[in-house]
């Protein structure tokens, strides 16, 4: 079987798995956070060597203030676990979004873990936290001009060097989780060319068993980058 190089997921549901189980929403995103780090293990041992996962958009802020701020305080928990965690199965952690929009404790927290791991050398887990698509493209362009580039030396290599996600290849499989069929503003650039995979399942309960399923659909599909295949060609 082949294995993707890079898997990015979209982690929903945990919110409608906890009302499910009669639990308050913030129960479901303690169980996802915890999950995070079961996958994390679970794809490593799989072979794959990035894994990027959408923890809090930018449009995120929107919900409610209690939600937003118990989020916030699992985040602040989870940033502290995971130095721990990295080193222990040797993760490279890096999180990309706009930091700026954060406390500055969380934001000392993320550049303290992406230091702390920065030579390990095993699985490649980046989080997206404060992130959007059209705000880290809009953030790339703003970059960009204030660097002086002329409008001629702009390419796609350019462009993708400018964004969050630089130095990292673009997703091979994008997996998200409960049901819903939308992109959701996430790595649209990085996208392109990238096999999408859609399950039912919440995300706390997306185990080691669902990721190899949506490998396994990974491994059916035709990558052709917008290419042709060649037909077989025609006894003369």
């Amino acid at each position: 079987m082949k294995i993707p190089q890079h898997v990015a997921i979209i982690l929903d549901g945990n919110g409608r798995w906890a009302k499910a189980k009669g639990m308050p929403r913030n129960y479901g995103h303690i169980q996802g956070a915890k999950n995070v780090e079961r996958i994390c293990e679970d794809a490593y041992h799989m072979g794959i060597k990035y894994l990027t996962v959408y923890a809090f958009s930018t449009e995120n802020w929107k919900r409610s203030q209690d939600e937003v701020d118990a989020l916030m305080n699992l985040l602040r928990n989870y940033m502290k676990t995971c130095i721990k965690t990295a080193k222990k199965n040797h993760m490279r952690v890096r999180v990309i979004g706009d930091k700026t929009g954060l406390a500055p404790d969380i934001q000392e927290s993320i550049a303290n873990l992406e230091r702390e791991s920065a030579d390990q050398d095993g699985l490649n887990f980046t989080i997206a936290i404060n992130y959007g698509s059209r705000d880290e493209i809009r953030r790339a362009v703003q970059k960009i001009i204030a660097d002086g580039i002329p409008a001629d030396n702009i390419t796609e290599d350019v462009i993708s060097d400018y964004l969050d996600t630089a130095g990292i290849p673009d997703p091979d499989l994008l997996i998200r989780t409960s049901g819903e069929l939308r992109l959701s503003n996430y790595l649209m650039w990085q996208l392109a060319y990238t096999e999408f995979y859609f399950t039912d399942v919440p995300w706390p309960d997306f185990d080691k068993q669902e990721l190899m399923k949506a490998v396994e659909k990974y491994n059916q599909r035709d990558r052709r980058y917008g290419g042709v295949k060649d037909e077989p060609k025609e006894d003369a």
